[in-house]
């Protein structure tokens, strides 16, 4: 009986041990995935500097073919590049130099300013060669800054934004100093600017990339989309010209029919025989804005029809999805909650906390309709109990079928709590590694009371079996 008995307890023993290994690896693999799916591993997370080029990356068979030599398709409300071709490779821009002197016009200047064509201005503006376009400025006449603006514009008069240039500066050298100095600060990195309005020279030179955040600037912020979708500008009589001088847009967006783009928000076309014909604009439909720029077209038409072609794939293939912190309320306040149980047995607390998020990002149309799910990722989260002070940042999660982006950041600090005195600290505290061990904690815990209940009802067992004994043992003698 007692041999029996041992070899039960044995069994059972043996049994258990074998749950609690098998339970252990199933809590380790939970801790390593339960929160990343299995299709989205942390290594294909998209981070938000790759999303700049990201879409780049996926094949688009559909695209529209461009003829252009350099060109892009960038939307500017995500940032991101949807389609492109030696977008960062510099080129001459021609006029469309001219974006930036009337953007640097547009801000720094008020449009009922005066100008006085000085003798400095007069002598550069001679030097203009007579195949440049011109307004016919003349020394000592006095005109607006917003006639020069609309002429720069309009009638891309190369005088005219000479004049606007050194009027800010004194000197063409030193206004190009402002222009370097602005492309720098909105983020152009192979930009140099050297002319005031795109003099054909190897050292006057952007790069599609660039010149889609120099026009983006001034369509956003300045009224520069209202100056470049004025059909007709008439400039008024100054103190050398007695007659009005009429202007009228030689953009075609604007000026037929045939290349009219109901979504046009603003642009500037460029020539020089070195640059060949080059085209920015900008479009906006449902509060998106996609530029639009093509360098070095072989046609002055087909430049315009490249670009049609560009924002309307961009409009109907991609989508931008606007990214609101409400949308993540109910997971920040779960992570919350978990931090804060972890924190309850120690002397920490969570001070402040903020969400940091990306307004918008950009993916393909055929991927959004399919809907996505949002995610808190806490499998890196490490908190030191010993800190005084700590900051963590937990990656936020866009999830679609076949992609991940990583969208924001929820950034909580933590800091010990004054006069408390800490027992026993522990050096670090894995959020799952804990979570993991406290579930393998309480399963173990059940199995070994489960052996408890074994235990006392195979004892209770043999005790009735021998108390059984020694009742018969009279009636068997």
């Amino acid at each position: 009986m007692r041999t029996f008995g041992k070899k039960l307890l044995t069994g059972i023993t043996a049994f258990i041990m074998t749950l609690t290994t098998l339970w252990a690896f199933a809590g380790v693999f939970v801790s390593a995935d339960d929160d990343v799916p299995a299709d989205n591993p942390d290594d294909g997370i998209v981070t938000a500097s790759e999303r700049k080029t990201d879409l780049l990356r996926e094949v688009h068979e559909d695209a529209p073919e461009v003829s252009a030599a350099s060109y892009i398709l960038y939307d500017a409300t995500s940032g991101a590049i949807l389609l492109g071709n030696n977008y960062d490779v510099q080129k001459e821009p021609a006029s469309m130099t001219k974006v930036m002197t009337v953007l640097l016009a547009l801000e720094k200047l008020d449009q009922n300013e005066i100008v006085t064509i000085t003798e400095d201005i007069a002598e550069a503006m001679d030097e203009i060669t007579e195949d440049y376009v011109k307004l016919g400025l003349q020394e000592g006449e006095e005109i607006s800054v917003q006639d020069l603006v609309y002429a720069a514009v309009l009638k891309s008069a190369n005088d005219a934004s000479l004049a606007l240039g050194m009027y800010m500066a004194g000197s063409e050298a030193s206004f190009c100093e402002m222009m370097n100095a602005k492309a720098s600060e909105i983020g152009c990195t192979n930009t140099h600017f050297s002319s005031a309005y795109g003099l054909s020279t190897p050292d006057n030179v952007t790069t599609p990339y660039d010149m889609a955040l120099i026009l983006n600037e001034a369509v956003t912020n300045t009224n520069y989309s209202e100056i470049a979708k004025t059909l007709n500008y008439t400039i008024s009589a100054t103190n050398k010209y007695s007659s009005e001088r009429e202007l009228s847009n030689s953009n075609k967006f604007v000026n037929t029919t045939q290349y009219g783009y109901e979504y046009y928000a603003g642009g500037k076309t460029g020539f020089t025989n070195s640059a060949g014909y080059t085209l920015c604009a900008a479009a906006k439909k449902n509060n998106r804005t996609l530029i639009g720029c093509v360098f070095n077209a072989d046609d002055p038409d087909i430049r315009y029809y490249d670009l049609i072609r560009l924002f309307e794939y961009g409009y109907s293939t991609f989508a931008t999805v606007e990214i609101t912190e409400n949308e993540f309320t109910p997971l920040v306040e779960e992570a919350k909650g978990q931090i804060n149980d972890l924190l309850s047995d120690t002397n920490l607390y969570i001070s402040e906390q903020r969400v940091v998020l990306d307004q918008y990002i950009t993916t393909t149309s055929a991927r959004a309709q399919l809907g996505s799910t949002n995610r808190i990722d806490l499998s890196d989260t490490v908190i030191d109990t010993q800190a005084e002070e700590q900051t963590l940042e937990i990656p936020l999660c866009k999830v679609y079928s076949d992609k991940t982006y990583l969208i924001g950041t929820l950034v909580i600090k933590i800091q010990k709590k004054a006069g408390v005195v800490e027992v026993n600290p522990e050096k670090i505290t894995n959020l799952t590694s804990v979570r993991s061990l406290l579930v393998t904690f309480a399963v173990l815990s059940g199995l070994i009371l489960l052996l408890v209940i074994v235990l006392l009802i195979f004892r209770a067992r043999i005790i009735k079996r021998r108390r059984d004994e020694v009742t018969k043992r009279p009636n068997m003698l």
